[in-house]
């Protein structure tokens, strides 16, 4: 009886750690997602501003649609979002990890997120003096 009880245990957990592992590498693989999705929108700047050298911000409307493009071609799903000023990008990726060992008690899937963002800088120098 001892020995079915401590095999019992340690399966559960095996199968805690392989399927908390694996959540870990999906909420990794959530966050490089959303962070290239808003890299990708980072770059759908208004070219009306960019080209009369007014500003360099991100047109709103663009922007999402890229960070929604990149997200539908990555079978991902998100929401994306455009600072007031126009420079940061903010993409939230939802997703979940069906699970393999703690399916047996329940549990057949994990919800993950990831997080990216993307901020336009532009007209970086280096301090004089240098």
């Amino acid at each position: 009886m001892f020995v079915a009880v401590c095999v019992v245990a340690l399966i559960g957990i095996i199968g805690i750690a392989v399927d908390g592992g694996s959540k870990m590498r999906a909420t990794e693989r959530a966050d490089y997602i959303a962070g290239e999705a808003a890299r990708a929108g980072g770059q759908a700047i208004d070219p009306a501003q960019a080209v009369t050298g007014q500003a360099i911000v991100v047109d709103p409307q663009a922007a999402q649609a890229a960070a929604q493009a990149y997200l539908h071609a990555a079978s991902a799903t998100g929401t994306v979002s455009v600072s007031a000023d126009g420079k940061t990008l903010t993409v939230t990726v939802n997703d979940s990890y069906a699970t393999k060992f703690l399916s047996a008690v329940g549990i057949s899937s994990l919800e993950v997120t990831g997080h990216g963002k993307a901020t336009l800088l532009h007209g970086v120098t280096a301090p004089e003096g240098n």
